[in-house]
């Protein structure tokens, strides 16, 4: 199976974690998403779509970005955030389905969040994500692919 993940992981490089380990026991390809306009989509089986979370969505250049998934497209998401919840992936769900994308599922942990008024704090969720958040996005990777 041939997969890419197009990523975005600006603040801690949180996300980037999770892409990165995927990667690295898969050898699944990778594109930030500053490349992503550049990529073929339709020469994979599966697009990943990796991003931190900013106002309960995924950043906002992967939410334009999923827009143009082609339809038929197998899609699985990443997200780390400060507290994750599974509503952040509502958004870019609906977006990717309503064009015709197939969602496989969702991966979703803490990072380390020193975004807006967190700043003020010192941030939250430091030392996130821990090798075993990171090894569970690998175990979610594992499970879509049908490798568990």
């Amino acid at each position: 199976m041939k997969s890419i993940v197009i990523y975005e992981s600006t603040h801690h490089g949180n996300t980037k974690k999770l892409v990165d380990a995927i990667s690295k026991k898969y050898n699944v390809e990778t594109a930030g998403i500053e490349h992503a306009e550049s990529v073929d989509l339709s020469g994979y089986d599966m697009v990943g779509l990796a991003a931190g979370i900013a106002f309960g969505k995924f950043y906002r250049r992967m939410e334009e970005f999923a827009i143009k998934i082609p339809s038929g497209s197998q899609v699985f998401l990443l997200y780390t955030c400060g507290n994750p919840s599974n509503r952040y992936v509502k958004n870019i769900t609906r977006t990717l389905e309503s064009n015709g994308a197939r969602i496989m599922g969702h991966y979703g942990c803490r990072g380390y969040d020193t975004y807006g008024p967190f700043k003020l704090v010192g941030g939250i969720a430091k030392g996130h994500p821990t090798e075993e958040e990171i090894m569970g996005a690998v175990a979610f990777y594992d499970k879509i692919i049908g490798r568990e």
